[in-house]
């Protein structure tokens, strides 16, 4: 993968983000309910009690030990429970569908960006809108840019735009998205 991700203000948690396409895709996961980046230091919580952050390690382990791990204070979500489940049904759908290896999502086959998006959806706990959002993470900060990402990703991938996560580079950067995110809620309630 490209460039060293600046997603939470924490290195070593960029770091994992940077190098494990599943931490990466578990910190989309987490990011609900939650200030972004607290979303995206979750792999990074998670990696830090299991010794080390591994998709079959997270398959294979018992469902309510994996919960008790990710609510233990700090939880690595404000739900950390139900969150703990997604995790672990993404990780099982990983290995089930991928062998285990995350990046076959956007690469295997050589997908387009419709193909991308479609498998995206499938991943327990990714909707519509999660899904445009990590397609976009992927073809501005990771170099992953299949053919059509940016009308896949829909507004999420317009260049220049600080919509999500995926416009995150840097703490200025992350404000922007704050104060977009800020606006369109309160136009939401107009």
């Amino acid at each position: 993968m490209p460039k060293k991700l600046r997603l939470t203000g924490d290195a070593d948690a960029d770091k994992l983000l940077s190098e494990d396409p599943f931490a990466l895709l578990t910190g989309m996961l987490l990011d609900q309910q939650i200030a972004m980046e607290t979303a995206f230091i979750g792999p990074k919580k998670i990696a830090d009690r299991m010794d080390g952050f591994d998709v079959r390690k997270i398959a294979e382990s018992d469902l309510d030990e994996f919960v008790e791990l990710c609510v233990t204070p700090p939880a690595i979500h404000r739900y950390g429970g139900s969150m703990a489940r997604r995790v672990h049904a993404l990780a099982n759908h990983i290995v089930e569908h991928y062998d285990g290896k995350t990046d076959r999502i956007w690469k295997q086959g050589k997908p387009d960006g419709k193909e991308v998006l479609r498998r995206l959806k499938e991943l327990p706990g990714y909707g519509d809108q999660k899904a445009r959002i990590f397609l976009a993470l992927l073809g501005k900060q990771r170099g992953v840019q299949p053919e059509g990402w940016r009308d896949a990703a829909g507004a999420y991938g317009e260049e220049g735009s600080r919509r999500s996560i995926a416009d995150v580079v840097s703490p200025e950067t992350l404000a922007e998205v704050r104060a977009f995110k800020k606006a369109a809620k309160a136009a939401a309630k107009n």
